[in-house]
Parts: C-alpha cells; sequence; structure tokens
C-alpha cells in the first residue's frame, strides 16, 4: 500500500506523529473537514517526555489561549496542528476548532463507549468507524451494499505482518430497520459452501445464509420498506444463497437441503437449451426473481438460464460462464480445491451470515472506491481476500483477511487453458503437434465430416481440411525437405496424405489406393537421416514406399500368412535394424529388406495388442492374456499375468503397463478402478518421469498415475477420450488435450 496515493497522503498529514513518543495506547480519529478535506485528531496520556520538538529546526510553535486553557500551534514543515492538555489527556488535532470543542465536556455516547470496550488492548491496532463517514463507502462488489446502511459501529482489531492482515472485531446495529446487518437478526448462520462451486478463475463470490428463509424475508422486507416481496417456493428449502462474479457477469447459486423439492419447484422451467458435459442447461423465465428478492445483496436480474449440480442451483444470463462453473466443478478446480483458500480458510468461520472472497483485481477496486484512488499498487500476489460476518444476538462478528498466497499455492492444480467447439462431432482423438517455426504444440483432429483441424495451443482454429476418409491410428510428423519444415503424414483407408503446415498437399501426395489401407501408417527414419520409409498395410499385404510416392524395390516382403492384426513398428538394436507385425498366429520380426531376421520358437494364438521392445525383448501377449517376450535368438518365454480376453497392453524399453477389466497394473503394482468402459492405457516418458493414463468412458473421467501407480494429485479429471501429454509451450508446466463434449476438445495445464 505505500504505494498509493491516499496512503502518501495521510502519510504527509501525520508527519506530526514523529514528535510523540507516547507510553501508553493512542487513538487517531479521522473526520471530514472543509470541502471535504482530512482532519485528524491524536488523543493518548500526558507525560513530560510526550512531546520532542527540540532538535528540529523545521519546526515552529506559539501559544494562543481559548477561554483562559493554553492551546499549542505548531508547523511542522507545512503541516499546521494544534495542541492541549485536558485532565491529564495530550490532545492535538489538525483542526483549532476540533481542540476548542474538546473543552466543552461533552459526554461520550453510551453506545460508542460501548464499542470501544470490546476491541482489544494487546493489539498492535484497532479500528472503530462510524457508519456515517465519508471515508468508506463499501466492503462489498456490489455498490448497493453501502457501509452507510449497513451497520452503525464497526470495531476491529488488526494483526498486520509483512504477508498478511487479519481482522477480528464486531459490528452493531441499532434495533431498527435501517441497517442491512440486522436482516440476520434471529437467524442462525449456516455453513457457507459457495466456495465449493466456484471456478477458481473467477473474480469471486459472495455468499449469505439462514436457517429460517420465511424469517430472513420478513427482516429483507423490513429494510426494504416493502409492503411483500415476491413468494416462490423455489426458496422453500434454501439455506444459502450465492452470487458468482466474473467480469461484469453474475451467476446466482441456490444450496438446497432438499434436491428433490427443489427441483419440484422448477417443474415448469424444464426447457431444454442446452446441453454440456451431459449436463442440461434449461431456460429461465424469472429472471428478475432473485434481484426482487435479495435486494439489496442482489442486483442481477439476468437470470435466464440454470442447470443443476448436486446440491447447487446455478443462475446466469451468459451461457459460456454456465459451462465453465461445469467445468471448473467437474474437474474439481474450483475455489475451495487452491491452497492459497485454504489458507485463508484457516482464519475464517465455517458458517457466517455473509461471507465475500474477492480475487487482487477486485480487492483493489474495493479500495480504490474507499480511498478514492487510482494508484497502480500491486496487490497481485494476494489470491484470495476475505470478509464474514456472523451473526449473534443482537451485533455481529466480524473476521477479515487479506494475505499474500506462498508460491505452493499454484503447485498441482490443473486449470483448463481453452475449451473449443468444432463445426462437428470429433471422429477420433486430438493429439499434439509440432510447429517448426515455434518449436510449440500444436493440436490436430478430424470430425465426422473427415475435415481435419490444425488448432493452435491458445484455441485458434488454424485451417481446416477436407479428407478422403477417416485418419487411422495417430498423424506422424516427417521433414520430406530436409530444411527443418515438418509435415503431417498419415493414412486413411484409401489414401496417404502428406500436409504442409498450412493445410496444402505436398506433391505427389496425396497417394491413392484401390485396396483397402487397413493399419495406421507407419513412418520407419532407419539411419536417422531423413530418409524416410512410409509402410502401408493391405490386409496380408505389407507396402514399402519412399517419400516420392513410390515403391522400394529394396523390400521383398510380399505376404503375411493371415490379415495383419498390428501396426509394423521399428526397432533398433546393436546396429540392427527389427521391423515387427503379428497375425493371429504368426509374430514377424524382419530385417531392413523383408527378411525374417529372428523366428520364434513357439508359436501362439495372439491377441490385437501391438508388439513392444521391452527390456530387450519383443514383447506382446496372447489371447487368452499371457505375456511373451522373446529374445534376439527367438527363445520365447510365456508369462500369465491374469488378464482377461480383453486386455490392453502398452510397454516402454523398462516399464510395463496392461488394463484387464477394471485393474490398472503399473510394473508390478496393480490399482482397482471403479467398473467403467476403459480406453487403453497410455504411457508419457517427460520431463524424466513416466505418467500412465487411461479414460473411463463411462463416467467420462481421466485418471492420471505415476510409475508407481500413485495418482498425480487432483486426477481424475473430465475428458472424454485418450489424452495427448506434453509440454505445448515455453513455461514448465504440462498440459493434455483430450475430447470434451461430443464437437469439442478441451487443454488442461498441469500446474
Amino acid at each position: 500500500m505505500a504505494k498509493a496515493n491516499t496512503f502518501n497522503h495521510t502519510e504527509s498529514k501525520l508527519e506530526s506523529l514523529s514528535l510523540l513518543f507516547p507510553k501508553d495506547e493512542m487513538l487517531i480519529c479521522f473526520s471530514n473537514g472543509e470541502n471535504d478535506s482530512l482532519q485528524y485528531s491524536i488523543i493518548t496520556k500526558y507525560h513530560k517526555n510526550l512531546f520532542k520538538r527540540d532538535s528540529l529546526s523545521n519546526y515552529i510553535e506559539e501559544t494562543i489561549t481559548y477561554k483562559n486553557k493554553s492551546i499549542i500551534k505548531s508547523k511542522l514543515n507545512n503541516n499546521t496542528f494544534y495542541s492541549t492538555v485536558i485532565d491529564s489527556m495530550f490532545f492535538a488535532s489538525s483542526s483549532k476548532k476540533i481542540v476548542d470543542d474538546a473543552f466543552l465536556n461533552s459526554d461520550t455516547t453510551i453506545e460508542l463507549e460501548k464499542i470501544y470496550n470490546t476491541i482489544s488492548k494487546d493489539k498492535s491496532l484497532s479500528i472503530i468507524i462510524e457508519s456515517e463517514n465519508k471515508f468508506i463507502k463499501s466492503f462489498f462488489i456490489e455498490d448497493s451494499i453501502s457501509f452507510n446502511n449497513f451497520s452503525n459501529y464497526l470495531a476491529i482489531d488488526t494483526d498486520i505482518s509483512q504477508d498478511e492482515i487479519l481482522i477480528n472485531g464486531i459490528t452493531k446495529a441499532k434495533d431498527s430497520s435501517k441497517s442491512l446487518i440486522n436482516i440476520f437478526k434471529n437467524n442462525i448462520p449456516q455453513e457457507n459452501q459457495i466456495q465449493n462451486i466456484t471456478p477458481s478463475n473467477s473474480d469471486g463470490f459472495m455468499s449469505f445464509t439462514f436457517s429460517d428463509y420465511n424469517l430472513f424475508k420478513t427482516n429483507l422486507k423490513k429494510f426494504n420498506r416493502k409492503d411483500s416481496i415476491v413468494s416462490s417456493t423455489l426458496f422453500d428449502n434454501i439455506t444459502e444463497v450465492g452470487v458468482i462474479y466474473e467480469d461484469e457477469k453474475h451467476a446466482v447459486i441456490l444450496n438446497s437441503i432438499d434436491v428433490i423439492a427443489t427441483k419440484d419447484a422448477l417443474l415448469s422451467e424444464l426447457s431444454t437449451i442446452d446441453s454440456y458435459r451431459q449436463i442440461d442447461i434449461f431456460n429461465f423465465s424469472e429472471p428478475d426473481l432473485f434481484s426482487n428478492t435479495f435486494f439489496p445483496l442482489i442486483t442481477s436480474n439476468n437470470a435466464t438460464k440454470y442447470c443443476v449440480l448436486d446440491n447447487f442451483f446455478v443462475f446466469a444470463d451468459n451461457l459460456e460462464m454456465l459451462q465453465n462453473i461445469i467445468a471448473n466443478y467437474q474437474n474439481k478446480t474450483t475455489l475451495s480445491e487452491q491452497s492459497y483458500f485454504k489458507d485463508i480458510k484457516e482464519n475464517l468461520s465455517d458458517e457466517s451470515s455473509l461471507l465475500t472472497i474477492v480475487n487482487p483485481s477486485i480487492l483493489k477496486t474495493i479500495l480504490n472506491k474507499n480511498l478514492q484512488d487510482n494508484s497502480n499498487y500491486n496487490l497481485n500476489k494476494y489470491n484470495a481476500s476475505a470478509l464474514q460476518f456472523i451473526y449473534d444476538t443482537n451485533f455481529a462478528h466480524v473476521n477479515g483477511i487479506i494475505k499474500k498466497a506462498k508460491t505452493r499455492g499454484y503447485q498441482n492444480s490443473i486449470s483448463e487453458v481453452f475449451n473449443i467447439k468444432l463445426d462437428a462431432d470429433l471422429l477420433n482423438q486430438p493429439q499434439f503437434v509440432t510447429n517448426h517455426i515455434t518449436k510449440q504444440k500444436e493440436i490436430v483432429v478430424q470430425d465426422v465430416n473427415n475435415r481435419l483441424y490444425l488448432i493452435s495451443n491458445k484455441g485458434k482454429v488454424l485451417w481446416k481440411k477436407q479428407l478422403q476418409g477417416a485418419v487411422i491410428g495417430n498423424i506422424e510428423q516427417i521433414d520430406i525437405y530436409k530444411n527443418g519444415r515438418l509435415q503431417l503424414a498419415f493414412a486413411t483407408p484409401n489414401r496417404v496424405y502428406v500436409i504442409d503446415r498450412n493445410g496444402k498437399d505436398v506433391a505427389p501426395f496425396p497417394a491413392k489406393f484401390n485396396d483397402k489401407i487397413t493399419q495406421p501408417l507407419s513412418v520407419f527414419d532407419y539411419d536417422k537421416k531423413k530418409n524416410y520409409r512410409l509402410l502401408i498395410t493391405q490386409g496380408k499385404n505389407v507396402l514399402m514406399y519412399d517419400v516420392k510416392a513410390k515403391i522400394v524395390n529394396g523390400f521383398t516382403f510380399k505376404s503375411a500368412n493371415k490379415n495383419i492384426l498390428t501396426q509394423p513398428n521399428h526397432f533398433r538394436m546393436s546396429g540392427k535394424d527389427y521391423l515387427t507385425f503379428k497375425t493371429e498366429d504368426k509374430l514377424y520380426i524382419l530385417d531392413r529388406t523383408g527378411k525374417n531376421r529372428v523366428i520364434p520358437k513357439t508359436s501362439n494364438r495372439f491377441s490385437n495388442q501391438s508388439v513392444y521392445l521391452y527390456k530387450n525383448k519383443f514383447t506382446t501377449t496372447t489371447q487368452n492374456g499371457n505375456l511373451v517376450t522373446i529374445d534376439t535368438r527367438g527363445n520365447t518365454s510365456i508369462q500369465n499375468l491374469r488378464l482377461s480376453n480383453d486386455h490392453h497392453l502398452q510397454t516402454t524399453s523398462k516399464t510395463l503397463v496392461t488394463l484387464t477389466d477394471n485393474k490398472l497394473g503399473i510394473k508390478n503394482r496393480t490399482i482397482e478402478l471403479d467398473f467403467g468402459n476403459y480406453t487403453h492405457p497410455k504411457i508419457f516418458y517427460l520431463n524424466d518421469k513416466i505418467y500412465v493414463s487411461v479414460t473411463d468412458l463411462q463416467s467420462q473421467k481421466i485418471h492420471l498415475y505415476d510409475s508407481q501407480a500413485k495418482p498425480i494429485v487432483n486426477f481424475p479429471v473430465y475428458g472424454n477420450s485418450l489424452i495427448d501429454l506434453d509440454n505445448v509451450d515455453k513455461d514448465r508446466n504440462l498440459e493434455f488435450v483430450t475430447k470434451g463434449d461430443s464437437n469439442s476438445i478441451i487443454l488442461y495445464q498441469m500446474n
């Protein structure tokens, strides 16, 4: 705050404090003078060494008399102030009139004295604020809630340290209908839960609770001086109402203790207008219901849509805001999950009548609104600040905290970078490809109309291209001109495409095939010299082409004994190349020319799982779930892994992962997942760490584990397909992409 204009102005005004050396507590009072100028008064116990000014060359004083009482007029630099001693109390003020009035012996109001007696004597700073002041406008986002109509007095004790300000105290209003705090009278504060649905990327929220809605409504009616308030059964089973703020947008939240009854109250509002992540979004025909019922706590009157998330009923006008709330709730990236919120929650009560949580930009807005200041001070590290009121008999407890977030506040969270909709439903799962110009990642995906999209890591669609058929398997990247520029290479059932980064075909591709291509395109670069070989599988046959779309005559393999079940793979060990694929009863291990390099010494009935190189052995599975390993001499070993017929396998050179039914095996550890419909597992090796992902398509949850089979923090998250995991930009955080709704893709970031 030291950079704030208001702070600097006040510090200058209080320059006279440098002359005082009190032994007791000191009161500093602020008031409005002429032309709304700031006036101050100082009260403390007098002692002979209190006022030290002898050594100050820029200090001038003179003694004046008022009603036979001595008053010292002092000037320090450009600041003039007046002081006197009354009954052993030292009194000073920037206003002579205030010092004159101090001799009038006016009694302190009983109410103010009671408030003063509540403050703590051992705190570094205590503050009493009267409602009818011109300095404090409001503590809330809503301008409709002013301090002037909120309460009569606020008395708080503060603990101030380098990284936080803690506030505890009380606020009290006279027993009348003129103060907003009294609308909570005779209601028991309930547990605040709006943070459990507030997105972490929102500006904040306000929550108010009640144990008896009818009593609350009666109190609010008196405050608003209305003969009646709109009656609605929608609020009969509600104990908490909240507002979530996002830029200029608002969402109203109802927390229900009887979801069925609250849904019944909305039976006439079941016109579905959209669906997002399998959550129906309905039209709402009473957009001004909440502002008419809860003014001035709620002023928004445009709640035209709503959805239901467990016990929360969410109303808003903006569809994207509703989708953002749904996404963060399902992803568990709400405010309540953030460590910086958990830090400040330790200083708050679980139950309160009124609670507001704001982010740094809103905190700055509120401060500037009160201080009438537009200074450019930095609050960016104060991720969440809170103020709560807990009504008790005829006053309310006040707790507040402004705290700088610790660095760990951002660690381990998962945030949604973007969620974009395509022109049609997705045909396959999105994957990352490399932008050779920026060295960052972009996303390719195809829709059901066979349009291929290239999308930047910021969510911008760079181009769309119509293809003849569906892409088979993953898209590869090659440098066909050996100049550092990368192209996309892949197969559809009757084409092999090579496409540059602008979405243009690279001649002589696409290459057309009459017979159907049955496995993904395999790209081999034997010597890492960009002399690419493109392997095309058609039933029993494997054809090898060069980048000019010409058959490579040196590859002599003609035909397998049966239809090939797996994409051809290339491995290199001890300077030798091995090409592998299999049929249902034969595993082929060939050399570059297509001749047998290794002949397994036993035959098996093979599954459709790929062939991997695991611990320097060719590894795959049989139809009945046994693990088959073959060394370079053809020696075969079979291990019973107790896998079902419907199983999945993937390995790296040292890590073996299996999935059978709901059991995920990582190395020698097994995780029992909830029953569901799971994709095959994928292994990622990034930043010297193994990650294993699997997605339950039934519950739409993405799971992620490390090499020790321990779940990654904050997973599972929402998703509808396999993921691709990588670092897509220049920061250190990993991102992953997945299918969201049927026509959308989601990019997440792991913080």
